[in-house]
């Protein structure tokens, strides 16, 4: 991997090192010069699955974060760049004979929608019970999972700099309005809180915010100073910009007036956090980063540190356990390892539970304190955040320990359960209670919300 020349935070800002951001999608897979050098039949490939799941990338990562020597083992080429292994091969084969004898783009079309039908587009029931209902409305582009936290997601950042591979949100960069979860107006956003006295927290996520333009993002954070607001405490914003485009910190054209528009609600007195998507150590090891991060932390935001286990990419207690102690030193915190969605390349990312707690409790041995803040492993399953705490033996019943972090009803947080150990385990779906009970403690009353919900969009609809 060529090693990017250290530069002092003035050479970075100098003249020479603002290169325009230069992005390519699918379209453009064949205009990548790095993949240019690759062979036919891994160009072909990639082709055939970026019909599928989304790919986008940009000059930055190309030429900072690749290591195009360790082609196709690279981490980050994974993370980046489609596999063949990321479909069925039974899908696999479907598409790529299409695109082979040039098959009418409708009947191309037709079996790609066929094969995303196959690959979960919405976890967690995300599009269903997670959209709440104000004065009898569907409030789109609004989640309110939890009692004090509502996410966001406005409709001009429902793209990211660069595509994770496997990204739990592919659906909302397919191009299918169907599948999209997005808002555009900041007021009903601004209402709905005004109502909610109980919501502490909001997160605006996507897509990835920072995509958007200073100008385009400030009604909606300026919108949180109004009064009735008051109770709105701590502004979060979900971005992996810090690890696609660092650029956006310190040389892109508006990066002084977003760093001047987070510090003023800093001294507002609101609380903002930047949930910095974080997989790969390396993302942190180039000098554009660091002054970025740098830059983000003179505001008086606090940058924490989530991501997901991912096979092929991080599953290594090693790889954690540097990237946690390179994030502490740079004033990061390290605040979740979660286990991949249930979506999309699952069977591609997916590592079993019980070998996810070990990289876990591994990764944790390795480091210090101030690092051991990150939780995990935790599953963002419908019900809420599920951590698995450990592997034991009661009464020679071997088990998991799983606790809430966070539930849709709080009474279940901090509350721990149990469920039959199981080694191929992958998602809370493959669990089964422990010592003989029927079902875990929380799933009639879940089961009811979801009822209750559905009574309700019922109503709306007959009203129609």
């Amino acid at each position: 991997m060529t090693q990017p020349i250290k530069m002092t935070a003035n050479q970075l800002l100098a003249s020479d090192h603002q290169k325009p951001f230069k992005v390519y999608a699918a379209r453009h897979l064949e205009r990548i010069p790095q993949v240019q050098a690759l062979p036919a039949n891994m160009r072909f490939e990639m082709q055939v699955i970026a019909n599928v799941l989304p790919f986008r990338v940009n000059d930055y990562v190309l030429e900072n974060l690749i290591d195009w020597g360790n082609i196709p083992d690279d981490p980050m080429f994974r993370l980046l760049f489609p596999q063949r292994e990321m479909l069925a091969e039974d899908d696999f084969s479907l598409i790529a004979d299409l695109i082979k004898r040039q098959a009418p783009a409708e009947q191309l079309a037709q079996a790609v929608e066929t094969v995303r039908t196959k690959l979960n587009p919405h976890p967690a029931g995300q599009m269903e019970l997670n959209v709440p209902i104000f004065h009898r409305e569907r409030v789109q582009g609004l989640q309110h999972k939890y009692r004090e936290t509502v996410l966001f997601f406005p409709s001009q950042g429902q793209v990211c700099h660069s595509y994770c591979t496997f990204c739990f949100r592919w659906p909302q960069f397919v191009g299918d309005k169907d599948l999209r979860f997005a808002s555009k107006e900041s007021d009903e956003l601004l209402r709905y809180l005004k109502h909610h006295t109980q919501v502490s927290d909001i997160l605006f996520t996507g897509g990835d915010p920072m995509v958007m333009k200073t100008a385009n993002f400030e009604p909606y954070l300026r919108g949180l100073l109004k009064p009735g607001l008051e109770h709105v405490q701590t502004v979060r914003i979900g971005t992996k910009s810090l690890s696609f485009w660092p650029q956006r910190f310190v040389t892109d054209p508006d990066a002084d007036d977003l760093l001047r528009l987070l510090e003023s609600l800093v001294k507002a007195g609101k609380h903002v956090a930047i949930m910095a998507h974080y997989n790969h150590w390396r993302e942190l090891d180039t000098p554009m980063a660091h002054e970025a991060i740098r830059r983000l932390r003179s505001t008086g935001a606090i940058i924490r540190s989530q991501g997901p286990l991912l096979n092929h990419i991080n599953a290594d207690a090693e790889v954690w356990a540097k990237m946690w102690r390179e994030q502490v030193r740079l004033g990061i915190v390290p605040y979740y390892m979660f286990v991949e969605r249930d979506t999309g390349a699952q069977h591609y990312f997916e590592v079993p539970l019980a070998k996810a707690w070990e990289i876990y409790r591994t990764a944790m041995r390795r480091v210090s304190g101030l690092a051991r803040t990150a939780r995990g492993p935790s599953m963002s399953a419908s019900p809420g955040k599920i951590e698995i705490q450990g592997v034991t033996k009661i009464d020679g019943e071997k088990v998991f320990v799983l606790r809430f972090i966070q539930g849709r009803n709080p009474n279940w947080v901090q509350k721990p359960f149990f469920a039959k150990y199981d080694e191929q385990a992958t998602w809370l779906n493959h669990l089964k209670p422990a010592f003989g009970a029927k079902q875990f403690f929380y799933e009639a009353e879940y089961a009811d919300m979801i009822a209750h919900r559905q009574e309700i969009l019922n109503e709306l609809e007959g009203e129609c």
